[in-house]
């Protein structure tokens, strides 16, 4: 037996054999063509082509994996509108003189380096979406754009270099017991695909990839990122144990739908649900999300060509808000910078990003751009029950400056005669330890904290979380980490508002009891983790945990 490490994409344990996919892409070479209009017609009728697939895609998408997956065809589609991507294809067919399949691979493959060169994870992995447009449109030209997996018989584990969406989507899912793959990471489309399809799945193998044989019984370990290689009959038993188990907790969860989080002492907390893009709510239902404690607007700035209209965002805030249906949305003002970029900001090169110009930093800095998203934020309001809280806060200076600008926008509403809600809670981001140290006074001035633990982890302990060589260093756990927040919960309470957390941590199960004992109020997490944490909160007596540690510090 052998076994092989990877990249835990998607939870879940399955034991079968190997299916060595191939994706069949036609081999492109260069061809020197007299009819250059004659090569742009065809070019721009497979677009359209494509354009009509990736609809067909999206519908098939919305039936099986609901809108919050589906919206990927829908950006493949904008991908297809691109005129970057297209002028590119054009002008190598033009200066070229060459075929258009050769002239999409190329511009294809520039832009896609131009994603992969990103320090944003989010924005590298966008590569593969541009790999994937393009591979479509040279499929399309060459007359062989098939289904993935068509003819396969029996229940097979996929094993891929990369799988692209659209394959994902195609593919028979019950024929598909788990998917690993040489390439990829946790947020590529398709491991979210696979998440949301209850797909087990293992990417990043690397050159573990390699050991892999056709028809090779293998076990797939969604948990813990592990591939075993012709397992023997004990670790066959334990494994099938194992995927018993998560079969009938999953069931379990399933139950717990539509119960309030208590606690065995009588302590509710509201779980809520940290969400990325509009599509993401349909996950937020499904796993019976109390709210929304966290939308990142910065990716409405991030998949945008240029900065964001504030018609464009109002009708965003507007569908979210509708949909949510009276829940409350948390949403989070632009935090780009450190490792989140729109290229069209411009933003300087700096050493030290994380703590450069970003964030908070950026919208008092340039105003208009705060403006027209907060002008969006309060025309929104009126349809349902919105919160907005400001990031990367180190001083008193700065909310008492950011009041004045939405007390500035709020007259310039008025003098429009456009309505907004009275009701919006203003809470801030404590995520700098200089933030913690002034939560007796920033507590006066807002409705409510929001602890970000991700970025509180990496400044208190001096620890850059990007740096996988200090992976065993940032550590949401480390006891000068907690005890910033009993402090920040604990002056939000003497102020009146309430505190939740919105980090990584707030899914830590192994915290739940003592974020119980502290008295936060609120935990936001993936959707896929709410009802994992209400679980815990519902068989947890806050009374059992000893916080004694954190009580040595006191102010």
């Amino acid at each position: 037996m052998e076994q092989i490490k990877g990249v835990a994409a998607s939870k879940g344990i399955s034991i079968g054999s190997v299916l060595l996919y191939q994706t069949g892409d036609p081999k492109v070479s260069k061809k020197q063509t007299n009819d250059v209009p004659g090569e742009i017609a065809r070019f721009e009728a497979a677009v359209q082509t494509a354009v009509a697939t990736l609809g067909e895609l999206h519908e098939r998408a919305l039936q099986t994996v609901g809108e919050k997956e589906a919206a990927v065809f829908e950006i493949h589609q904008m991908m297809l509108e691109d005129l970057d991507f297209l002028e590119g294809v054009k002008d190598c067919i033009t200066s070229e003189s060459c075929n258009a399949e050769y002239a999409v691979q190329q511009a294809g493959g520039q832009l896609a380096e131009m994603f992969a060169g990103m320090d944003d994870e989010y924005m590298r992995e966008r590569a593969s979406d541009v790999r994937d447009v393009s591979a479509r449109v040279v499929r399309v030209l060459c007359g062989c754009d098939g289904n993935p997996l068509e003819g396969v018989k029996g229940q097979v584990i996929v094993a891929a270099e990369d799988l692209m969406p659209s394959e994902t989507i195609q593919m028979d899912t019950s024929k598909v017991l788990a998917f690993v793959t040489r390439l990829g990471s946790k947020i590529s489309h398709s491991a979210i695909l696979a998440r949301t399809m209850g797909i087990p799945a293992v990417v990043g193998l690397r050159e573990g990839f390699d050991t892999l044989k056709a028809g090779q019984e293998i076990i797939v370990d969604g948990f813990n990122g592990d591939v075993y290689l012709g397992p023997d009959e004990k670790t066959l038993a334990h494994f099938k144990n194992e995927r018993d188990l998560y079969l009938e907790k999953k069931r379990v969860l399933r139950s717990l739908i539509g119960k309030r989080a208590v606690s065995l002492d009588g302590k509710e907390i509201e779980i809520n649900a940290n969400i990325g893009h509009p599509a993401d709510i349909a996950l937020c239902e499904e796993n019976d999300a109390g709210g929304i404690g966290l939308f990142r607007s910065e990716f409405l700035y991030m998949e945008s060509q240029d900065f964001p209209s504030e018609d464009f965002q109002f009708e965003s805030y507007r569908d979210i808000l509708q949909k949510m249906a009276g829940k409350r949305v948390i949403v989070r003002t632009l935090d780009l910078g450190a490792d989140k970029h729109a290229p069209y900001f411009e933003l300087p090169h700096e050493d030290n990003p994380a703590m450069g110009y970003r964030a908070i930093r950026i919208c008092l800095r340039q105003p208009d751009i705060f403006i027209t998203q907060l002008r969006a934020l309060h025309r929104a309001s009126v349809f349902g029950k919105l919160a907005i809280m400001f990031p990367m806060i180190t001083s008193l200076k700065e909310v008492l400056e950011i009041k004045k600008v939405v007390a500035l926008v709020k007259c310039q509403l008025d003098e429009e005669h456009i309505p907004y809600s009275k009701e919006i809670e203003y809470g801030i981001m404590i995520e700098t330890p200089a933030a913690v140290m002034a939560t007796d006074l920033l507590a006066r001035e807002v409705d409510f904290f929001s602890i970000g633990t991700n970025d509180l982890t990496q400044y208190t302990l001096a620890c850059d979380r990007m740096n996988a060589s200090l992976s065993e260093l940032y550590d949401p756990r480390n006891l000068s980490v907690l005890r910033m927040i009993a402090l920040t919960v604990r002056n939000a309470h003497k102020a009146g508002i309430w505190a939740g957390i919105c980090g990584e941590s707030a899914g830590d199960l192994e915290l739940t009891g003592l974020y119980l004992k502290l008295g936060v109020d609120e935990l936001s997490v993936s959707p896929a983790s709410v009802l994992e944490v209400r679980n815990k909160v519902l068989h947890t007596d806050s009374r059992e945990v000893d916080d004694s540690m954190l009580n040595l510090y006191t102010v």
